[in-house]
């Protein structure tokens, strides 16, 4: 019988409900019964002990907050009677520490099959990427997208086109009833068509080409010089992912962001940078001029990188992200740790992985630095995490107000409680390097790269990195995709993988019902990775084209 509640470290005082616990129930627990007095939530936490106010409460063995009126033995935790709160950190703290690699052997001589690129990078996809230095250019951008994805196969599919059309019919033909009394076009068991895959290679011109990229963005002029020097670093990153082949750039003229100031920061990233890269400045001419040289230059860029041919690669030519969203009370109790076990793998056999979201990490910051044997570098992590923590209670959102409702919903009452959990994912590997938003991971280990927590801001800050997978863990439920980057969503309980089968990729449910270990998930996980990365696979954002870009917006508009 699948347990149905769980001590996550032992000098924790909470235990987590796996089912929905009734009030009065008795839990029989490490040889202690537990009598609850009110009902218990599945992936909410009972205290173990009684607490009065200011006491602390513990859990992943670090202090999550402290009680803010008494709790009886068997008590809930919740926002009425707990705040959060975390340990103090520091380099004085720093405490020695070993690691013991997970065994790799099993993946030593595995390979995938991948796009390799003159800098020795190797890419998962082929695509080819249209940036715009200014906001000015987005109409510029779309007008292209529409035009070479209609025409070369990578359109999405017209289903929802279809359904307003049919709709319309029936409204010029005066069936107003009709339309109300139609059933939703949800299924196929109604005999619709829902969306499918992009159309097969067999059906586009370009066979090696998996797709051409199309970004916007509202940055580039009219905001501080630091943003519009981020925006370039970031945008430099995308062009540099492994996963990009060729670039077409569209500049105004006038912005901040100059076209050489893209061109330098490219180069400074990677000296070894050989893509064609192609930018265009409408302030030279019309805008005719430029559209038709843009699509024509294009063109011939796609022509030369569907020359490219996928070759095998080991597995530590992967540069995994590491990113949770919509989490929930078993976010680190089944997903996180399985992407902690698969990244202390990857950097086992060589490879990088990326752990992004600083302000989920509040609460485990002396853990990390203790891990991290570079003191330069764990210092480097310090002054971003105290930077980034004034910078949002200067605002007046502190980390403290990091969990939302639907995490809180879910069970992670405080920021220390979501932070402990979504740290899981960066496993038990030391510290390699530290890095600051658009700095691209070039170090083989787990780097810690500053993000935001949001979802999007922090997947284009990982892609910008380098990353050429992103795992993307989720409790409740989230589409998020990133357009250079195949990004997998993981269901941390099988619920939500049969509610939202169109979003999810991989279930981690199976652990929570007892039914795998985290080191069996993470193995299935492996393969998957593998299998997605040699282009046998796609992800659910993929096949909906789900290409969220967000740049990171530090400074203010002026």
């Amino acid at each position: 019988m699948p347990a149905r509640v769980l001590k996550v470290h032992p000098a924790d005082n909470v235990i987590v409900a796996l089912r929905d616990l009734s009030a009065g129930e008795q839990i029989e627990f490490d040889g202690q019964t537990y009598v609850l007095p009110y009902a218990v939530g599945a992936k909410h936490k009972f205290v173990t002990e009684d607490r009065q106010p200011g006491d602390p409460i513990r859990m992943y063995g670090v202090l999550v907050g402290k009680a803010t009126r008494p709790i009886q033995r068997g008590e809930p935790i919740t926002t009425f009677n707990l705040k959060h709160d975390a340990d103090r950190y520091g380099l004085d703290k720093k405490q020695p520490y070993a690691w013991l690699p997970p065994d790799v052997s099993r993946w030593q001589n595995r390979t995938f099959m991948g796009y390799h690129r003159a800098d020795g990078s190797v890419g998962t996809r082929n695509y080819w990427l249209v940036v715009p230095l200014v906001f000015c250019e987005n109409r510029n951008v779309l007008i292209l997208k529409d035009a070479f994805e209609r025409e070369l196969g990578y359109a999405q599919p017209e289903t929802y086109r279809e359904q307003v059309h049919e709709l319309l019919s029936l409204y010029r033909a005066g069936d107003l009833d009709v339309i109300k009394k139609m059933q939703p076009f949800v299924d196929a068991s109604q005999n619709r068509t829902l969306p499918q895959p992009n159309p097969t290679k067999a059906n586009r011109p370009f066979k090696n080409v998996d797709g051409i990229k199309f970004l916007t963005h509202e940055m580039g002029c009219g905001g501080t010089r630091q943003d519009s020097a981020y925006l370039g670093s970031l945008l430099a990153g995308f062009i540099n992912n492994p996963n990009v082949a060729g670039a077409t750039v569209l500049s105004l003229g006038c912005q901040h962001l100059q076209a050489d100031t893209i061109e330098n920061e490219i180069k400074r990233q990677n000296p070894k940078f050989n893509k064609p890269l192609l930018i265009f400045e409408q302030q030279a001419g019309t805008e005719y001029a430029l559209m038709a040289q843009a699509v024509k230059e294009t063109f011939l860029g796609l022509i030369q990188i569907d020359n490219v041919e996928r070759q095998p690669a080991p597995l530590s030519a992967l540069t995994i992200g590491l990113k949770c969203g919509g989490s929930d009370g078993f976010s680190g109790i089944s997903a996180n740790p399985v992407l902690g076990q698969l990244s202390d793998i990857v950097v086992g056999l060589g490879g990088k992985t990326v752990l992004a979201e600083f302000p989920e990490l509040n609460g485990v910051e002396q853990e990390l630095i203790n891990r991290t044997p570079d003191t330069a570098k764990a210092q480097k992590f310090i002054d971003l995490m105290g930077s980034y923590s004034a910078s949002a209670e200067a605002v007046g959102s502190g980390f403290d107000m990091n969990p939302s409702p639907g995490n809180i919903k879910d069970g992670l009452i405080t920021d220390a409680i979501k932070s402990a959990g979504a740290a899981k994912k960066g496993g038990t590997a030391p510290v390699a390097d530290v890095l600051d938003y658009a700095e691209p991971a070039t170090t083989p280990g787990l780097n810690l790269l500053c993000t935001p927590g949001n979802d999007v801001e922090a997947t284009t800050g990982m892609a910008g990195s380098g990353t050429n997978v992103i795992l993307f863990t989720t409790g409740l439920g989230t589409p998020t995709g990133n357009p250079v980057c195949p990004v997998v969503k993981i269901s941390t309980n099988t619920v939500l993988q049969r509610r939202m089968p169109d979003v999810i990729d991989f279930d981690s449910g199976p652990i929570i019902d007892g039914e795998q270990s985290i080191e069996q998930n993470a193995d299935a996980l492996l393969e998957y990775i593998v299998r997605l990365a040699s282009g046998e696979e796609i992800t659910q954002a993929e096949r909906l084209g789900q290409d969220d870009f967000i740049p990171w917006k530090r400074g203010v508009s002026l």
